[in-house]
Protein backbone atom coordinates (compact mmCIF):
# COMPACT_ATOMS: atom_id res chain seq x y z
CA UNK A 1 0.00 0.00 0.00
CA UNK A 2 1.31 3.90 -0.75
CA UNK A 3 1.15 5.97 2.03
CA UNK A 4 -0.03 9.21 1.68
CA UNK A 5 2.84 11.91 2.15
CA UNK A 6 2.56 14.53 4.93
CA UNK A 7 2.47 18.22 4.03
CA UNK A 8 4.35 20.39 5.94
CA UNK A 9 3.38 24.31 6.47
CA UNK A 10 6.30 26.89 5.45
CA UNK A 11 6.54 30.84 5.59
CA UNK A 12 5.84 30.19 2.08
CA UNK A 13 3.04 27.43 2.34
CA UNK A 14 2.52 23.60 2.23
CA UNK A 15 4.88 21.34 0.90
CA UNK A 16 4.73 17.58 0.34
CA UNK A 17 7.56 15.74 2.49
CA UNK A 18 8.42 12.13 1.43
CA UNK A 19 7.69 9.48 -0.73
CA UNK A 20 3.44 8.77 -0.71
CA UNK A 21 0.60 10.17 -2.65
CA UNK A 22 -0.77 13.94 -1.16
CA UNK A 23 -3.64 16.34 -1.96
CA UNK A 24 -2.64 19.96 -2.28
CA UNK A 25 -4.32 22.78 -3.19
CA UNK A 26 -2.00 25.66 -5.13
CA UNK A 27 -3.20 28.10 -3.50
CA UNK A 28 -1.99 26.37 -0.36
CA UNK A 29 1.50 25.19 -2.25
CA UNK A 30 4.42 27.71 -2.24
CA UNK A 31 5.66 29.42 -5.17
CA UNK A 32 8.57 31.17 -6.92
CA UNK A 33 8.31 34.58 -8.34
CA UNK A 34 10.46 37.46 -9.56
CA UNK A 35 8.89 40.67 -11.55
CA UNK A 36 9.64 40.28 -15.49
CA UNK A 37 9.93 36.36 -15.12
CA UNK A 38 6.69 35.58 -13.77
CA UNK A 39 5.70 32.86 -11.10
CA UNK A 40 5.79 29.51 -10.78
CA UNK A 41 3.71 26.75 -8.47
CA UNK A 42 6.52 24.26 -7.08
CA UNK A 43 4.55 21.40 -5.54
CA UNK A 44 7.37 18.61 -5.05
CA UNK A 45 9.09 19.90 -8.23
CA UNK A 46 10.60 23.11 -8.04
CA UNK A 47 11.79 24.22 -11.25
CA UNK A 48 14.57 26.06 -9.79
CA UNK A 49 15.92 23.61 -7.71
CA UNK A 50 15.40 20.16 -6.33
CA UNK A 51 13.65 18.14 -8.10
CA UNK A 52 11.17 15.36 -6.10
CA UNK A 53 9.04 13.88 -8.84
CA UNK A 54 11.57 10.95 -10.38
CA UNK A 55 9.38 10.75 -13.82
CA UNK A 56 7.43 13.80 -14.08
CA UNK A 57 7.28 17.50 -13.28
CA UNK A 58 4.01 19.21 -13.55
CA UNK A 59 4.34 23.18 -12.30
CA UNK A 60 1.69 26.26 -13.16
CA UNK A 61 3.42 29.04 -14.14
CA UNK A 62 1.25 32.62 -14.19
CA UNK A 63 2.77 34.72 -16.84
CA UNK A 64 1.90 38.56 -17.06
CA UNK A 65 2.12 40.14 -20.66
CA UNK A 66 5.93 40.37 -21.95
CA UNK A 67 7.11 37.29 -19.45
CA UNK A 68 8.93 34.53 -20.50
CA UNK A 69 8.42 31.49 -18.95
CA UNK A 70 11.94 30.27 -19.36
CA UNK A 71 15.03 31.39 -22.05
CA UNK A 72 14.46 29.19 -25.52
CA UNK A 73 15.62 26.06 -24.98
CA UNK A 74 15.54 22.10 -25.55
CA UNK A 75 15.05 19.28 -23.44
CA UNK A 76 16.11 15.68 -23.71
CA UNK A 77 12.44 14.62 -22.95
CA UNK A 78 9.41 15.39 -23.98
CA UNK A 79 7.25 18.54 -22.09
CA UNK A 80 3.44 19.59 -22.77
CA UNK A 81 2.25 22.96 -22.61
CA UNK A 82 -1.69 23.48 -21.60
CA UNK A 83 -2.78 26.95 -21.66
CA UNK A 84 -5.18 27.28 -19.31
CA UNK A 85 -6.36 31.49 -19.21
CA UNK A 86 -5.28 34.34 -20.77
CA UNK A 87 -3.12 34.31 -24.07
CA UNK A 88 0.79 34.20 -24.53
CA UNK A 89 3.02 33.58 -27.56
CA UNK A 90 4.87 30.56 -28.51
CA UNK A 91 8.05 30.53 -30.05
CA UNK A 92 8.78 26.99 -31.47
CA UNK A 93 11.60 25.95 -33.63
CA UNK A 94 12.20 29.32 -34.55
CA UNK A 95 8.22 30.09 -35.54
CA UNK A 96 5.79 32.16 -33.87
CA UNK A 97 2.56 30.95 -32.86
CA UNK A 98 -0.10 32.89 -30.83
CA UNK A 99 -2.32 30.57 -27.63
CA UNK A 100 -5.60 31.23 -26.12
CA UNK A 101 -7.47 29.32 -23.71
CA UNK A 102 -7.03 25.65 -23.63
CA UNK A 103 -4.77 25.29 -26.50
CA UNK A 104 -1.83 22.39 -26.14
CA UNK A 105 1.38 21.79 -27.16
CA UNK A 106 3.24 19.11 -27.26
CA UNK A 107 7.08 19.29 -27.57
CA UNK A 108 8.69 16.10 -28.45
CA UNK A 109 12.44 15.49 -27.02
CA UNK A 110 15.33 18.49 -28.18
CA UNK A 111 12.12 20.37 -29.51
CA UNK A 112 13.40 24.29 -29.24
CA UNK A 113 10.68 26.10 -27.50
CA UNK A 114 9.73 28.72 -25.26
CA UNK A 115 6.14 30.80 -23.96
CA UNK A 116 5.93 34.47 -23.27
CA UNK A 117 2.74 35.74 -21.74
CA UNK A 118 0.66 38.25 -24.10
CA UNK A 119 -2.82 39.86 -24.36
CA UNK A 120 -3.40 42.24 -21.91
CA UNK A 121 -3.76 40.11 -18.34
CA UNK A 122 -2.02 36.93 -16.73
CA UNK A 123 -1.52 33.77 -18.37
CA UNK A 124 -2.24 30.61 -16.57
CA UNK A 125 0.02 27.58 -18.64
CA UNK A 126 0.90 23.91 -16.99
CA UNK A 127 3.97 22.55 -18.04
CA UNK A 128 4.29 19.17 -17.51
CA UNK A 129 7.48 17.27 -18.25
CA UNK A 130 9.13 14.04 -18.47
CA UNK A 131 12.21 13.70 -16.52
CA UNK A 132 14.19 10.61 -17.36
CA UNK A 133 16.93 12.07 -18.75
CA UNK A 134 16.81 15.84 -17.69
CA UNK A 135 19.56 17.56 -19.98
CA UNK A 136 18.93 20.67 -22.19
CA UNK A 137 20.59 23.09 -23.56
CA UNK A 138 19.77 26.98 -24.66
CA UNK A 139 19.93 28.07 -27.74
CA UNK A 140 19.87 31.42 -29.46
CA UNK A 141 17.28 32.50 -31.61
CA UNK A 142 16.31 35.83 -33.20
CA UNK A 143 12.64 35.53 -32.61
CA UNK A 144 12.96 34.43 -28.97
CA UNK A 145 15.36 37.34 -28.53
CA UNK A 146 12.72 40.01 -30.28
CA UNK A 147 10.27 38.98 -26.61
CA UNK A 148 13.43 39.29 -24.06
CA UNK A 149 13.81 34.83 -24.31
CA UNK A 150 17.19 34.45 -25.53
CA UNK A 151 20.30 33.70 -24.45
CA UNK A 152 23.65 35.70 -26.58
CA UNK A 153 25.70 32.39 -26.81
CA UNK A 154 24.46 28.70 -26.87
CA UNK A 155 25.40 26.89 -23.39
CA UNK A 156 24.06 23.64 -21.85
CA UNK A 157 24.32 25.69 -18.36
CA UNK A 158 21.19 27.02 -16.84
CA UNK A 159 22.85 29.31 -14.11
CA UNK A 160 24.72 30.85 -17.70
CA UNK A 161 21.72 30.94 -19.41
CA UNK A 162 19.95 32.67 -16.65
CA UNK A 163 22.63 34.87 -15.26
CA UNK A 164 20.97 38.48 -16.17
CA UNK A 165 18.28 37.68 -14.26
CA UNK A 166 17.19 37.74 -10.61
CA UNK A 167 15.63 34.72 -9.25
CA UNK A 168 12.65 33.77 -8.38
CA UNK A 169 12.15 33.66 -5.09
CA UNK A 170 9.83 31.57 -2.64
CA UNK A 171 6.60 32.93 -1.94
CA UNK A 172 2.86 32.34 -0.83
CA UNK A 173 0.16 32.21 -3.38
CA UNK A 174 -1.10 35.77 -4.48
CA UNK A 175 -4.73 36.39 -4.92
CA UNK A 176 -5.09 37.06 -8.92
CA UNK A 177 -2.75 34.12 -9.79
CA UNK A 178 -5.21 31.77 -10.52
CA UNK A 179 -8.80 31.41 -11.95
CA UNK A 180 -11.52 30.77 -10.08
Amino acid sequence: MVPESKLDKTEHGLIPKGEGWFVLNMRDAVWRHVDGRGAVCVVGDDFEGERQFEQLGVNPFVLRPGEPMAMYHWEADQEDFLVVSGEAVLIIEGEERQLRAWDFVHCPPNTKHVIVGAGTGPCLVIAIGAREHDSLGFTVDEVAKRHGASVEEETNDGGQAYARFPSREPTAYRDGWLPE
